[in-house]
Parts: structure tokens; C-alpha cells; sequence
């Protein structure tokens, strides 16, 4: 089976989802993974598909139609099935902190540093209660190596977050809620 990856963006509408979802569904494709959200006012599309090449072709060409018509940036690419990597185990990081810039980068940082992979990242800001100040949220999905000490890499991350003035938590990603 080939596989694809693509990704959209572009004005929110009622119907959006259905569409995409319908054009890789008349091409009988399996949508492996997806992520749909809105941000900044603008739908955000990224979808991992699965099936034949002709039918990923004419579905890359269906988009293309839809996107033409809606106005919606759109990005296709071929992919493959993930290489063998070293061992490692899911960790989940949570980070809450005042909003300001740089949090994101200076916590890919640490990790990058470390050779630590960031499987999956979610970022939000919300109000603080009460006063209404922005409150920034990160949660993290990162694959430590095998080879690295948890309990030094915990040490590690707690020191970087109080440097940082960051309230975090670092623990397996089983022990953690997603939610």
C-alpha cells in the first residue's frame, strides 16, 4: 500500500471535514491518522492516508479542485512506512507558564539537546481565572531514547523548567491523561 501525507488550511465553513473526508472515502483510501483543528480563525487540516498510488493520484487531484474552489492552501506528499529506530518509551511533557514568547522553542531545545524526538505537540493559551490573564499550555509527546536515564532526564527537566519559570511535569505517557 503507498501512503500520503497532506495538509490544508483555510476559512472555517460547516461541510469542510465532510468534503475532504468524502474524497478520500470515493477513492477508498484509509485515513491512518488525522489532526483537524481551528486556529486563528482558519481550519487546519493534517491527514495521514493509506491505499493504492492511482487512487492517492486521483484523490491529490480531487483536492486540488476542492481547494481551487474554496480557497484553501493545500500540500501533498508521498511517504513511506516509518524506518527502524533505536528503542524508546513515550513520555508525556506538561508545561504551564505566564504566555510569552519563546516557551516553544526554548523547550524544543531541550529536548533537541538531548536527541529526544517530539512525537506530538499541542499548544494553548486560555484566560486565567478571575484575572483573565493568559495562561500558555503545552502538552508534548516525546520518544526518550532507551539509552537515556529517566531520572537524570527528570532532573534535568525540572531544573530547565524552574529556570524558566515553567511549572512542568514530565512521567510516562500511560500515567498521564491526554485529555
Amino acid at each position: 500500500m503507498a501512503k500520503a501525507v497532506i495538509s490544508t488550511i483555510g476559512h472555517d465553513r460547516p461541510g469542510l471535514v465532510s468534503d475532504i473526508t468524502s474524497i478520500a472515502q470515493s477513492n477508498s483510501l484509509n485515513i491512518e491518522d488525522s489532526r483537524m483543528t481551528v486556529l486563528g480563525g482558519e481550519f487546519a487540516v493534517l491527514m495521514a492516508l493509506e491505499g493504492s498510488e492511482d487512487a492517492l493520484k486521483t484523490f491529490d487531484q480531487q483536492m486540488h479542485d476542492l481547494c481551487r474552489g474554496v480557497d484553501l492552501a493545500y500540500m501533498y506528499r508521498d511517504t513511506q512506512s516509518p524506518s527502524e529506530q533505536a528503542p524508546s518509551r513515550p513520555y508525556v511533557a506538561s508545561i504551564v507558564s505566564l504566555d510569552h514568547p519563546g516557551i516553544v522553542a526554548a523547550i524544543a531545545g531541550f529536548f533537541s539537546q538531548r536527541k529526544i524526538n517530539i512525537r506530538d505537540l499541542t499548544t494553548q493559551t486560555t484566560p486565567a481565572a478571575h484575572t483573565g490573564t493568559p495562561i500558555f499550555n503545552i502538552t508534548l509527546i516525546a520518544e526518550i531514547p532507551a539509552t537515556l536515564r529517566i531520572h537524570t532526564l527528570k532532573n534535568e527537566f525540572e531544573e530547565f523548567c524552574e529556570d524558566q519559570d515553567l511549572d512542568g511535569s514530565l512521567g510516562p505517557s500511560d500515567a498521564i491523561s491526554l485529555g
